[in-house]
């Protein structure tokens, strides 16, 4: 009876996501994906052993069978079996450019952990969320060696703050769908002449003790996709995106931003929760241009936070046919959805900042 109750709980957590709801128990299901299929085909095989084989017995397994194929079908993108072009650089090729993005926790006071790490693995750009004026202060130490940065101090778990010694040709706060969601936009330039746009997020999560749905969220990803869209120089997307990449508003992303999904070919590398680990998560992303060639992906120890830093080496080059492949249009209805997603989440007021 207890392998049956679980079989049906599963099944209602696998179906809730097909449900084109914003709200949070239709979204939150979606993060995970990976536990659901493991506990999925725990329970499938426990209902061998244990259950009679009447007609319903047949009935659940065999939605949980097409469940678990789903499932496996979707996270299969996610491992290193997937097949990814080799990386062969030109001798125009830039140098690497190294980027270490961390939701840093705003309450997590453990900040010589943070720059520890910063200075043993030497990035050329230090993206920072959740940094409040607590970690403003704390992370000064770090100027000496990123003497070009962009503050973004707040107290309601968005602030943001950008460190780099590489050349700034241009930099910006945008504030999409709300005045206290920001988002940091940066032209820059290497030491051998290739320029590149970094864009640095964090949009809200739909949960039970955050936002009641996901509009604000679609909304503001949404809008950095439309943004960067047309942009001819090199782009890389990264931060927190309280989103994981293989649900819808992250598919519309990648397609609308015409970018590539770094984790494809490479893990699920999950981020989030670090002191949990069987619901950790992916919710810390990396999309990147055609011309921007991943050459290493990878997750850091904790530094006392709720995630864990992402780290990420890459360099510009010409983009080649295979990269060219990876780059996923829209189809023809699917922009009227994201100018729907984008208006929702500029009018959606949340109660909880």
């Amino acid at each position: 009876m207890l392998a049956l109750l679980l079989s049906f709980l599963l099944i209602i957590l696998g179906i809730l996501p097909f449900i084109q709801h914003q709200h949070w128990i239709f979204r939150v299901p979606e993060f995970l994906k990976l536990q659901i299929l493991i506990l999925q085909l725990i329970a499938f095989v426990l209902l061998f052993i244990f259950n009679t084989r009447d007609l319903l017995f047949w009935l659940v397994q065999s939605v949980q069978l097409l469940l678990i194929l789903y499932h496996m079908y979707i996270l299969s993108r996610y491992t290193k079996f997937w097949r990814t072009p080799a990386i062969q650089k030109s001798a125009s090729a830039s140098d690497h450019i190294k980027i270490i993005s961390c939701n840093v926790y705003q309450d997590n006071l453990e900040y010589a952990r943070f720059i520890t790490l910063v200075q043993k693995e030497k990035p050329d750009i230090v993206f920072t969320m959740e940094s409040d004026n607590r970690w403003e202060q704390a992370l000064r130490l770090l100027e000496n060696d990123y003497p070009n940065t962009q503050k973004v101090t707040l107290d309601n778990t968005y602030g943001m703050h950008f460190y780099t010694h590489l050349q700034v040709i241009k930099i910006q706060t945008h504030y999409f769908v709300a005045d206290d969601i920001p988002s940091i936009e940066v032209e820059l330039e290497t030491k051998d002449g290739h320029r590149f746009i970094f864009f640095g997020i964090h949009p809200p999560p739909p949960s039970p003790t955050e936002e009641e749905n996901s509009k604000e969220r679609d909304g503001d990803l949404l809008s950095v996709a439309k943004r960067v869209r047309h942009y001819t120089l090199p782009v890389v997307v990264a931060g927190d995106f309280n989103n994981v990449a293989w649900a819808k508003s992250s598919i519309l992303f990648r397609k609308t931003s015409q970018l590539i999904d770094a984790r494809i070919g490479r893990g699920i590398l999950s981020t989030f929760h670090a002191k949990y680990w069987f619901f950790r998560v992916p919710l810390d992303l990396l999309f990147h241009s055609a011309q921007v060639f991943i050459d290493r992906l990878t997750i850091l120890p904790d530094i006392g936070s709720d995630h864990f830093p992402v780290s990420c080496t890459f360099h510009i080059d010409r983009q080649s046919d295979d990269q060219e492949e990876r780059v996923e249009n829209l189809d023809k209805d699917e922009m009227q959805d994201v100018n729907e997603l984008i208006q929702e989440g500029k009018e959606e007021e949340s109660d909880n900042r």
